[in-house]
């Protein structure tokens, strides 16, 4: 498979990458500075140089042409406002479904978070609360479209090592999860067609990733 991913220098990306190369996929990160080129082919990645906060729904078509799937992996990051929450993690990741829908790519996984479900509770931390809302109206315009979505929401990311096993439902406890499970937990879903259509949750747990994607799409069927 060839696979586009939005966010390309991210955390949660370079594992992906990784784990796509190493699988025999062929992942296409697509990334906002020259300066990030050669990480991400030290990753097994191509490199594609687009800002998807200054780029249009054709420059985003032309980059991901030819890729049987996209993954928003974006991010505004730590440290940045309110005003780039919502031009990243909601603009963004719109404008890749633009681009998916002009190029002909269905698939799209998008990299949302726990908490995206409902507005943010009274008290929430002002930038923390943008970040929620923005996942949250992201999720909503892609369900809205004609394509083959899968929305995965992680619980707090932690660098620690992937422990190979995850809890994985629609609905899980809060809890914590390394940034390399959930490149792994992409990985599945990406191969797995039938979990179109599915927004998930995921934290660190004890079932095998193939294995607890494989349950969430027999209780699809």
């Amino acid at each position: 498979m060839r696979i586009a991913i939005a966010g390309g220098h991210g955390q949660i990306a370079r594992h992906l990458s990784r784990d796509l190369s190493a699988r025999g996929d062929v992942p296409v990160a697509l990334v906002r500075q020259l300066a990030h080129v050669d990480d991400v082919v030290s990753d097994g990645a191509e490199a594609v140089v687009l800002d998807l906060e200054r780029a249009n729904a054709r420059d985003v078509a032309e980059a991901i042409a030819g890729a049987d799937a996209v993954v928003f992996a974006a991010g505004a990051g730590p440290g940045s406002g309110i005003a780039r929450k919502d031009t990243v993690d909601r603009a963004a990741a719109a404008l890749l479904a633009d681009g998916a829908e002009q190029a002909g790519v269905r698939r799209y996984v998008l990299v949302s978070s726990m908490g995206a479900d409902a507005p943010p509770p009274p008290g929430t931390d002002e930038v923390f609360a943008a970040y929620l809302v923005a996942k949250r109206a992201a999720e909503l315009d892609l369900r809205t479209r004609d394509l083959d979505w899968t929305i995965l929401r992680p619980g707090g990311l932690t660098n620690d090592a992937a422990t190979g096993s995850v809890q994985l439902d629609g609905s899980v406890p809060r809890g914590s999860v390394p940034r390399a499970d959930v490149a792994a937990v992409l990985v599945a879903l990406l191969h797995e067609p039938r979990t179109a259509g599915l927004v998930l949750e995921v934290t660190d747990g004890i079932v095998p990733t193939d294995a607890a994607v494989a349950a969430v799409t027999e209780v699809a069927d």
